[in-house]
């Protein structure tokens, strides 16, 4: 065993300290919140790109029922699904170049 203290141990030992520095109360850490977007929102969105739940879901990646769910309010979509979402409405091409290359 050694006691030399690696470059990763390192990092996780700050990366630790940031953690208990914020559950005191002493750091702010920084953080993205992504809204939850209503059933009405999602269907408004694959509407206003003309394209049928089946076509939406096959250019974007996702699954069609997953759309389905959401869109009837059956689901709420994970962190992952609403990011992806967000950046759909903002600049849907983008992700079509990402996803064809």
């Amino acid at each position: 065993m050694t006691t030399k203290r690696t470059q990763v141990g390192q990092e996780i030992e700050a990366a630790l300290g940031e953690v208990l520095a914020h559950v005191r109360g002493e750091a702010d850490l920084p953080c993205r919140i992504i809204d939850d977007p209503d059933a009405e929102r999602i269907l408004a969105l694959r509407k206003r790109m003309k394209l049928s739940r089946r076509k939406f879901a096959d250019r974007f990646g996702l699954d069609a029922r997953a759309v389905q769910e959401w869109e009837q309010g059956r689901r709420v979509p994970d962190r992952a699904a609403r990011v992806l979402l967000a950046v759909i409405d903002r600049d849907p091409e983008a992700v079509v170049r990402v996803l064809n290359k």
